[in-house]
């Protein structure tokens, strides 16, 4: 890339950003923070002990042994905890001690409290990745969860909290904002709960002065929280629900005085996720999302219960779309159709998306069909910028470019921006129709419209593009699961585990190459895609329901 395309880059990433991303950025940069003030007094912490579901499986093997993200490691010395060999997010998850509230957390408490009591010896203040302001936030809350459940009276514990709620207090993430930020601010309502104090008292007062100007802003009014991710999406609820929980749990008044309002933010956002998901019970694959970060859709909603929420949609009707996020579902008979009509997220925080506008995915039964191929890595990789692009989506890739320019691990230029044309349900029929501009930047523009029309025994997908493309290629990524048997040309036979039978029919000669699904950070599972060049401006694909089994169809 030249200078004048790298530098066109930069400024259209940069150009969205908010004043106080910069400005906190720039701050960063010029005045890190380098030390603590002592504190040598212990303080004794508020003794009520935390309650809520286990529902992530354990990490902590034993005191030297951890598994994160489906790859062990081992931390027997100082150094481990920051070794280089190990990727940024492992080693955050290495910081996290999620372990501490996982799957029957007390049964290994003996291994859980030699690896606190070495995580203090051997992460000494502000060096490391410890001490970075988003595992801060997240370790502070397991601690605090554990301490009282443990049955603990362990100074140097409550001394290091009170060091790490100070270091936190100093290095908020307002360069960032979005998720971090409301992690950073559910940790210092954590810690004004739990300890005693005037230091508690302000970590209290600021986490709560966030938590009113974030919660409203992330929340949309549909439910669905802003950066567009279903994964990220139950991250934020499960860590709403807490905040509810610690209100009743803890019977701080500064907390309970904001617990209606945190209810019905909770209640919406229940009601999008039920949206969300496929009728296996998980997530959609829309920008950064996949199983196994997050508690599952089932074990949120099991938890929201138990605190006295519930959905305020008891079935779901033939077609739902959400306004504000720029989801549609469509429900059928026999079929369910996911459609992201959306825009990449916040225009100033756009980390987590990926180029996948338009995308759908489609699942017959329980049985996802269609599929976008999921997220399995961070950083900065080729693997990490191949997932985030157009052609790795069930969606259309114009002259060889991605609708959004994702770059980096985190980074998008010019983005797409969605937009809902039109909706009709008459009962046995939905259309929905909707378009995108990502593709208008380009020197020869064009704007890429896609029609979604659904049936009892069949849905049928038809793109057109306004403008001149030079070439235009279809993708419909395929479940693992799914068997393909090629018909002629242009028809494919799709065989499901469950025996049912699925014609896919296209306008246009279809390729079926090899891919790769990816339903978890680490899995990468063998799965193939179907691709469909068309020259002309319009191509229809159909996926019919079907009860032949032999290629006589």
């Amino acid at each position: 890339m030249n200078f004048l395309a790298s530098f066109q880059r930069l400024f259209f990433t940069v150009k969205p950003l908010r004043f106080e991303q910069v400005w906190f950025r720039l701050w960063r940069k010029l005045y890190p923070l380098r030390k603590l003030n002592s504190i040598n007094t212990a303080i004794a912490p508020l003794n009520w002990v935390w309650s809520a579901p286990e529902v992530m499986m354990g990490s902590i093997i034993d005191e030297h042994h951890v598994c994160f993200l489906n790859h062990r490691g081992e931390v027997r010395s100082a150094v481990d905890w920051n070794d280089p060999s190990h990727e940024k997010l492992w080693l955050y998850n290495l910081h996290y001690f999620d372990d501490l509230n996982a799957v029957d957390s007390l049964s290994r408490k003996s291994s859980q409290l030699s690896l606190v009591n070495r995580w203090i010896i051997e992460n000494p203040p502000v060096s490391g990745n410890g001490w970075e302001p988003y595992p801060l936030s997240l370790r502070l809350v397991n601690w605090i969860k554990w301490y009282n459940r443990a049955e603990l009276d362990d100074p140097e514990i409550i001394n290091s909290i009170q060091q790490q709620a100070e270091a936190l207090s100093k290095q908020l993430e307002y360069h960032i904002l979005g998720n971090h930020l409301f992690s950073n601010a559910k940790a210092l309502v954590f810690v004004g709960c739990f300890l005693q104090g005037d230091q508690a008292a302000r970590a209290l007062q600021l986490g709560l002065n966030i938590l009113k100007r974030e919660i409203p802003e992330q929340f949309l009014s549909d439910g669905g929280h802003f950066e567009l991710s279903p994964m990220y999406h139950c991250i934020l609820l499960w860590d709403l629900l807490d905040l509810i929980n610690l209100a009743k749990t803890s019977a701080n008044s500064s907390l309970t005085d904001c617990l209606s309002d945190w209810e019905q933010f909770a209640c919406r956002a229940l009601d999008w996720l039920k949206v969300m998901i496929h009728p296996d019970g998980e997530v959609s694959f829309f920008n950064d999302s996949t199983i196994g970060i997050a508690a599952s859709p089932t074990q949120i909603f099991d938890y929201a219960a138990s605190l006295g929420l519930a959905t305020t949609i008891d079935s779901l009707p033939s077609l739902l779309t959400l306004p504000c996020s720029g989801y549609s579902r469509i429900s059928m008979l026999g079929h369910t159709t996911l459609f992201d009509h959306a825009n990449v997220g916040p225009d100033y925080l756009p980390g987590h998306a990926h180029a996948d506008t338009l995308s759908v995915e489609w699942s017959v039964g329980d049985e996802r069909v269609v599929v976008n191929s999921g997220t399995s890595i961070y950083g900065l990789s080729s693997e990490r910028l191949r997932q985030r692009q157009t052609a790795a989506h069930s969606t259309v890739e114009v002259n060889g470019k991605d609708s959004s320019e994702v770059w980096s691990g985190f980074r998008v230029a010019r983005r797409a921006y969605g937009r809902l044309v039109s909706f009709i349900d008459d009962g046995n029929k939905v259309i929905l129709s909707a378009s995108h501009n990502g593709y208008f930047r380009r020197n020869k523009p064009v704007i890429h419209n896609r029609t979604l029309t659904a049936e009892v025994q069949q849905l049928k997908v038809e793109d057109s593009l306004d403008g001149k493309p030079t070439t235009a290629i279809a993708y419909f990524h395929l479940h693992p699961d799914v068997s393909i048997t090629q018909i002629d040309s242009c028809r494919l036979l799709l065989s499901l585990n469950s025996g049912k039978n699925v014609i896919l029919n296209s306008s246009e000669p279809i390729k079926v190459l090899p891919s790769t699904w990816h339903p978890g950070f680490g899995k990468e599972i063998v799965s193939t895609k179907v691709v469909i060049p068309f020259s002309c401006s319009e191509l229809t694909t159909t996926f019919k329901l079907s009860s032949q089994t032999s290629l006589q169809v």
